[in-house]
């Protein structure tokens, strides 16, 4: 739109006749005098959820959020969810603390997380029930997350008492790319993602390579992590499927949280350590595929996915307390397979007054 003003000057009657016109871009026209200035182009949200949604507490963030976000972590991406506060402890390659709507949901007991349809929450995990690692996502993959707060959604099930997110990635991905970027403590990261195209099919991937020593004064953090992600799929309007492999390796050492008293005393500096000695290794690969298709009266979506995780972290909470001549360290392991699926068929009432969605 433009916004236009015509001011005149009527001299016999000693008034102003104003004109007014609702246009952009802003032209002003005084005395003969034409001055344009530049145009003001503002994107919003496309998506309408008026109607769709459930309650005000759920909505759809896209790329372009995440874009305009400084991220200086994968976990940073869960932090676009209004309200959800994460923290981190222990290292880099360790999954991360979060707090909602009054709730400590330790490291995601409480919000259900997917990706692509898998789930990332664990149970029974060797650090604790839920745990929720998204170091293996890439931002720059993720096309859009959809959340939900509260404990009123039946289809997310076990750990969704505070709410929920599902990330899903692209597809094809939105530009081919290659940036390398450094940083302050030996950080530095190499990205590459690009997709081919021939027809309706399509060639995706995407690899990210970090290090990072962090700020410890007498131990480096030494993190080497690598993912990566591979989609290949194709389809129309009608129907269309898509089989995506990833793969997350991490390696890190932990500085971990320390007494202030240790601190105030001088016996180690406020980013020492008392045992130098904690980390830990991580791992995970999935294979994940979807069939969608959308009929005449109906549509409906198959997922399946298998993945391979592994995670060994060594943790030390009370030191010397226990122990005082080995020390209280101890290990945390845990190894696991798991795979699953989901189908869902959503069609419309005949006065279309109600989605039914079944799975």
């Amino acid at each position: 739109m433009k916004f236009f003003c015509d001011f005149r000057a009527h001299r016999a009657l000693g008034n102003a006749l104003v004109g007014c016109g609702l246009l952009l871009p802003l032209s002003i026209a005084a005395h003969d005098e034409v001055t344009e200035i530049d145009e003001v182009v503002i994107t919003g949200r496309s998506m309408v959820l008026l109607g769709a949604a459930r309650s005000a507490s759920e909505g759809v963030i896209g790329q372009m959020e995440l874009q305009i976000r400084p991220i200086q972590r994968p976990g940073d991406v869960l932090e676009s969810v209004p309200g959800l506060i994460v923290t981190q402890h222990s290292g880099s390659g360790k999954s991360n603390q979060l707090f909602l709507r009054g709730f400590n949901l330790d490291h995601g007991t409480d919000f259900t997380t997917s990706i692509d349809g898998m789930p990332v929450n664990m149970r029974s995990h060797g650090h604790g029930q839920g745990y929720t690692d998204v170091n293996f996502l890439i931002p720059e993959t993720v096309q859009r997350m959809d959340y939900v707060k509260g404990p009123y959604h039946a289809e997310l099930g076990d750990f969704s008492s505070a709410g929920g997110v599902a990330i899903t990635t692209f597809d094809r991905l939105p530009s081919n790319r290659v940036t390398l970027g450094a940083g302050e403590n030996g950080f530095a990261r190499l990205l590459a993602m690009g997709t081919a195209q021939e027809g309706s099919h399509y060639l995706s991937a995407a690899l990210e390579g970090q290090v990072y020593d962090g700020p410890w004064t007498d131990v480096k953090e030494d993190v080497r992590k690598f993912n990566g992600l591979l989609k290949v799929g194709g389809g129309d309007a009608i129907q269309d499927w898509s089989v995506t492999a990833m793969h997350y390796t991490n390696d890190w050492n932990s500085a971990d949280q320390i007494p202030a008293r240790a601190v105030n005393s001088g016996d180690i500096d406020e980013l020492g350590s008392i045992d130098p000695s904690l980390g830990g290794q991580t791992a995970r690969t999935s294979l994940s595929a979807q069939y969608c298709r959308e009929a005449a009266s109906f549509n409906e979506q198959w997922r399946a996915y298998v993945i391979d995780y592994e995670l060994n972290l060594w943790s030390n909470f009370s030191y010397f307390l226990d122990d005082p001549v080995l020390g209280d360290q101890f290990q945390q392991v845990d190894e696991r397979i798991i795979f699953g699926g989901n189908y869902a068929r959503s069609w419309a009432s005949a006065d279309d007054t109600f989605t039914h969605r079944f799975g």
